[in-house]
């Protein structure tokens, strides 16, 4: 019960991040920002209290990904920037750990079946529906971390 309303709370929370559009500026937020700004590399190393070498080298980091986020969060301190980090999920958690426990309860049902029918004991596809649906809230209702062994 608390496991699936901490997964509720969490997709509430990022629903709200998969909304917002996922560019960048292709140069990167600290140039662009400090462009924005007005600030010249040479201020904003002071700003910061490092070289001017040292800011051409983040905002170059951060325009190959290759930035830590403890240099982002400096260098967004000093430009009068939050730094908002988060994993935002293509989907719903909710829906990834059903799909999961969908694909895994349809997986063993098929295996049972294959099994059913070398022995000439098929069963009827609505049974097998039943089986997989049983099967699938089983896996829902247990610990989820079985569900990714």
């Amino acid at each position: 019960m608390l496991r699936t309303l901490a997964l509720r709370q969490l997709d509430e929370t990022l629903a709200q991040w998969r909304t917002l559009p996922r560019s960048r500026p292709a140069l990167g937020w600290l140039r662009a920002i400090r462009e924005a700004l007005g600030m010249t590399t040479r201020q904003l190393a002071k700003s910061v209290g490092v070289t001017q070498a040292a800011v051409v080298d983040a905002e170059r980091a951060e325009s190959r990904g290759g930035i830590t986020l403890a240099t982002l969060q400096r260098y967004a301190a000093a430009l009068g920037c939050e730094l908002s980090y988060a994993l935002i999920p293509k989907r719903s958690l909710q829906e990834t750990v059903e799909e999961r426990a969908d694909r895994i309860a349809r997986d063993q049902v098929s295996r049972f079946r294959h099994l059913m029918a070398l022995e000439g004991q098929l069963t009827s596809r609505s049974h097998l529906e039943r089986e997989v649906e049983d099967l699938r809230r089983k896996l829902l209702e247990g610990k989820h971390s079985r569900l990714w062994q």
